[in-house]
């Protein structure tokens, strides 16, 4: 069993995670695709889900801002799907609760007996006052730090869950249409099953987020997003100590806040990450750039990131309300990166898709 990180925060508290409104609709300018739809959809869509059509698009980039594991661009060809036309919400995500009683992995606690049998020989045991429930919170540090040193102004936060997103104090009360945030990768899998959906693979997600647009910088083109064209909600002002919130948003907005893509999607940049089915390669592009056309590619059998040997990790894609230019340009369709399933985060969310074949 590999060590995972929910564990190894409660394990070495001096460990964290590694990461990261008023829209001016009359100035926001999304690019359309020009060509047609290379197949129709199998019926009327499902209630507040959208078609992508099938086909084959160029996945990963060869841009100078994309980061190493998003290189090179190859193509991909997926069969056509319906995907959610924006995050998983608060609203819904309670039905699902209701529904079937369902207790989130931050809302439970972890054992000692769990913990000692996922990190390394040696390791002291925790302190049973941090054997509790609780996910990492965005706290915003006091002044200028390390931009190396994520632990920095990430918080392991007792009583942090989908219900109180900055700890137990807080509330969702008003944000119904707030993506719903502190689900796992566990967690999403769960909700999807029930809706009778699934999670996406890195591809449908890709090809989903890109709008129609072949290998554009971003979701809605190559203009990069600025304080007058706010187009996704992401950082702005100095990371990661003052957010001036230009677009109305300090931490995550209500969906469908900002322009939707090509498609029709909304938030597939900024807002929360967003988990998908495929398990992280960090090689993943070089070797299927070496194979031609890959087909409804589902991703490897296990992580494989050389950096992090003993690391399980699932994808994430679409970057979050905390992504900025100077730490973390990652709102863009190309975009990857592998998050612990067992650990929600105060900026990480969802969504679904249904494959005609299901």
């Amino acid at each position: 069993m590999k060590p995972t990180l929910r564990l190894l925060i409660l394990a070495i508290p001096a460990f964290a995670v590694a990461y990261a409104a008023t829209v001016y609709w009359g100035r926001a300018h999304v690019e359309r695709a020009s060509h047609p739809p290379e197949d129709a959809p199998p019926g009327d869509a499902p209630p507040g889900m959208v078609w992508i059509p099938g086909g084959e698009f160029q996945m990963g980039t060869d841009s100078e801002i994309g980061w190493p594991d998003e290189k090179p661009a190859h193509p991909v060809r997926v069969d056509g799907f319906w995907i959610d036309e924006h995050e998983v919400t608060n609203a819904q995500f309670r039905k699902f609760v209701e529904a079937t009683g369902y207790v989130t992995t931050a809302e439970k606690a972890p054992t000692v007996e769990e913990i000692m049998s996922q990190v390394p020989p040696g390791t002291p045991e925790p302190s049973p006052d941090m054997l509790v429930a609780g996910s990492m919170v965005f706290t915003p540090p006091p002044g200028p730090v390390d931009l190396n040193d994520f632990s920095q102004w990430w918080t392991w936060t007792p009583g942090a869950d989908w219900r109180h997103p900055e700890g137990s104090d807080s509330t969702i009360e008003g944000r119904d249409n707030h993506p719903v945030v502190h689900v796992s990768w566990y967690d999403a899998m769960s909700y999807a099953k029930w809706a009778g959906k699934q999670l996406p693979t890195e591809a449908q997600w890709e090809r989903a987020a890109r709008g129609g647009l072949e290998q554009a910088d971003y979701c809605w083109g190559n203009n990069p997003p600025s304080d007058t064209q706010l187009l996704a909600n992401i950082w702005q002002g100095v990371f990661p100590t003052k957010n001036t919130a230009v677009d109305g948003f300090p931490r995550t907005a209500p969906v469908e806040s900002f322009p939707p893509n090509g498609f029709g999607l909304y938030d597939m940049a900024g807002n929360v990450w967003e988990w998908c089915a495929d398990w992280y390669d960090r090689t993943l592009h070089e070797r299927l750039a070496e194979q031609g056309v890959a087909v409804n590619p589902t991703g490897p059998k296990q992580t494989v990131d050389p950096r992090q040997p003993f690391a399980t990790l699932r994808v994430q894609k679409g970057g979050s309300f905390l992504c900025h230019e100077s730490y973390c340009l990652r709102y863009r369709p190309s975009a990857r990166h592998g998050g612990a399933p067992d650990t929600g985060m105060s900026h990480v969310g969802f969504r679904c898709v249904v494959s005609p074949e299901h």
